[in-house]
């Protein structure tokens, strides 16, 4: 039997009856007994401050406006569509321009498509932009089955692309997006105008896992590398609870929003750039509890999860297409950065910015969509 391939239109709709749990759960939240000492609510040493947690969460219930928030959400065009099974949400934000470029925007965790919600204003006045969200992920849900990982997912976002018209189409993504992005290339060179992926200086802790170490280190530079992936390994808690048993954690996180608050939080504070700053105030904090929320009416922290998983066990290695326009900006950058990353110069854009992190499209909406522009109109 063939698939049906229709696209079905879609608008983000919470019951109030959802609302109305969410704000009735934290307001009846069971809080840690504070230990002496851990009063700093700077202070994200040991995981997101309980002082900090509690004020975004009071603001959270008290002070958040969903339904404010569904209605930008419902500003573009959006669409459901089954691809092997699989039910995938899509934005599709149409360029004035008739002869603009489809550009697909990939995301990761603990992102969402609210994730490009500051960006895309941004970049429609040259570009079809297309947002799909990876199954398990805001309305890609709730899961048909298990095995969905990166090679899956990126053939299922070819299919979109083909649903949409696009025969060729421009790629950018960060985090899991990232991955997406490069296998997209690497399965349809023919189809892909060009790749652009967004990183942050915390990349060079994964040198000595996934990434080689250069050569020719000095033992300062060596030491600058171990710096990193000490902090780099000291934040992996959540990446190895989701690699390997996403079932316990998913109750924590589809029970209690708090749980899901402080989970997904922390790393607006561990993982952006510049100077230290708290989570809602390095992005917007409506846009962050707006992300926040859809996790948590979807029930995503669960499925979302699971992503990891597959790919952890999948056996897949990261992949691009030599023969496809490759470019990097990468954010919060250190100085060896693309002597780790790119050390042949074989990337022909390379930006590197000292602002933001591994949030950009959040953080930096402007640089990074100027980078963007900048890229593909040099390989168009």
């Amino acid at each position: 039997m063939n698939e049906n391939t229709a696209l079905t239109p879609f608008r983000v709709d919470i019951p109030q009856a959802d609302i109305d749990d969410l704000r009735n759960r934290l307001a009846h939240s069971r809080w840690p007994i504070p230990v002496p000492g851990r009063d700093d609510r700077t202070d994200f040493s040991r995981g997101i401050p309980g002082v900090y947690l509690q004020e975004l969460a009071e603001y959270w219930r008290d002070g958040f406006d969903w339904r404010a928030q569904e209605v930008k959400l419902n500003e573009h065009e959006q669409f459901t569509t089954v691809v092997d099974g699989q039910t995938f949400h899509v934005v599709h934000a149409r360029s004035a321009n008739p002869s603009g470029v489809p550009l697909l925007l990939s995301h990761g965790w603990p992102g969402s498509f609210v994730e490009y919600q500051r960006l895309v204003p941004l970049l429609t006045d040259e570009f079809h932009v297309v947002i799909p969200s990876p199954p398990g992920f805001g309305f890609s849900t709730p899961l048909a089955g298990t095995g969905w990982e990166l090679a899956r997912t990126a053939e299922a976002y070819a299919e979109i692309m083909t649903r949409l018209g696009y025969a060729r189409f421009a790629a950018h993504g960060t985090d899991i997006g990232s991955g997406l992005t490069g296998r997209l290339a690497a399965r349809h060179p023919e189809r892909v105008v060009g790749t652009h992926v967004g990183g942050d200086g915390r990349l060079l802790g994964f040198v000595g896992d996934k990434l080689p170490y250069p050569d020719g280190l000095s033992d300062d530079e060596t030491a600058q590398i171990e710096a990193v992936r000490t902090e780099v390994a000291a934040d992996r808690g959540y990446l190895e609870m989701q690699n390997h048993r996403p079932d316990t954690i998913a109750a924590a996180l589809t029970d209690s929003p708090v749980g899901q608050l402080a989970w997904i939080a922390e790393k607006f504070g561990t993982r952006t750039g510049g100077a230290h700053r708290m989570p809602d105030e390095t992005v917007d904090r409506d846009q962050l509890l707006t992300n926040v929320s859809l996790y948590w009416f979807t029930r995503a922290g669960a499925s979302s999860a699971q992503f990891y998983y597959e790919g952890e066990h999948s056996g897949l290695d990261w992949v691009m297409a030599a023969d496809v326009p490759s470019g990097w900006a990468v954010f919060d950058t250190h100085p060896l950065m693309r002597r780790v990353l790119d050390p042949w110069k074989a990337i022909g854009h390379w930006s590197e910015f000292t602002e933001g992190g591994h949030f950009p499209a959040m953080e930096e909406p402007e640089l990074l969509a100027d980078d963007i522009h900048t890229f593909f109109r040099s390989v168009s």
